[in-house]
């Protein structure tokens, strides 16, 4: 399962879990209330995780960007450089959009 789909996921579970706390407010059901708010945390730990994984892979994918530009620079390979210094700024935009 895709990292998106887990984010998507996660909110859906957050969302639902704080339309149950609400209704357990309003109706003063506190296990109905604690349960939503049970919902909510694991649906934000659920979000998080995926961001964690995505921003590892990014991590992974800047390295080996950072190592192929390297490579190219000490062999003459512009090409090679250039296809490193690309996959090295794909890496960080990954890590960063998912702070």
């Amino acid at each position: 399962m895709s990292n998106g789909t887990e984010r998507v996921k996660g909110k859906a579970e957050e969302i639902k879990g704080a339309v149950k706390a609400t209704v357990g407010d309003v109706v003063h059901n506190e296990q109905l209330e604690a349960e939503g708010h049970a919902e909510q945390v694991e649906g934000q730990a659920r979000q998080n995780r995926a961001k964690a994984e995505e921003r590892v892979k990014g991590a992974g994918e800047e390295l080996k960007g950072a190592t192929k530009d390297a490579v190219g620079g000490l062999i003459g390979d512009d090409h090679m450089k250039a296809e490193g210094k690309v996959e090295a700024q794909k890496g960080k935009a990954r890590q960063n959009i998912n702070k």
